[in-house]
């Protein structure tokens, strides 16, 4: 008997989640501009018509915004849960995604776990796995280069490489 393996959403599914959403909570946000949560943190804020809360339970602000200690004490029920942190972290994140009542959890790039996968979708919840929230929305809207940004530059060639 072959295992069967949990497949997520298509290109369009992702894409219509994207259209549908209104807030997102990112969990693992972090003030640390090296770190790939602040760049996304960063992206959404000033890419998007989202409406951005970061929660982090060591955070009291970043990027000038306030910081929640959990999805919990959130103002607002987020669409989405973004979610940047480690991988023996998740379930407990999947426990609170469900609890507050959020539709999506989204899982970023290096994050995937199947079963994890199936008790968010048994509880309701669209799940994306090993996807960047903003190399996706980027894509959807025409805004993603190779180097994840947009250059503004239109152009079938190749830069010379500099010296």
């Amino acid at each position: 008997m072959t295992a069967t393996t949990w497949t997520g959403p298509g290109a369009l599914e992702r894409q219509e989640i994207l259209r549908r959403t209104r807030t997102v909570a990112m969990v693992g946000a972090s003030a640390n501009p090296a770190r790939a949560s602040n760049f996304v943190a960063t992206y959404l804020l000033s890419s998007t018509e989202f409406d951005v809360y970061f929660v982090n339970p060591n955070a009291d602000e970043i990027l000038g915004k306030p910081v929640w200690p959990s999805l919990a004490a959130l103002p607002v029920v987020p669409d989405l849960v973004d979610v940047f942190r480690r991988p023996e972290d998740l379930g407990g994140v999947l426990d609170e995604t469900i609890a507050v009542g959020a539709s999506t959890f989204w899982l970023q790039f290096g994050l995937y776990d199947e079963d994890l996968a199936r008790r968010g979708e048994a509880a309701g919840l669209t799940v994306v796995m090993d996807r960047c929230l903003k190399v996706e929305h980027a894509r959807f809207h025409g805004g993603l280069h190779l180097a994840g940004f947009n250059t503004g530059v239109i152009s079938s060639r190749r830069c010379a490489p500099r010296l």
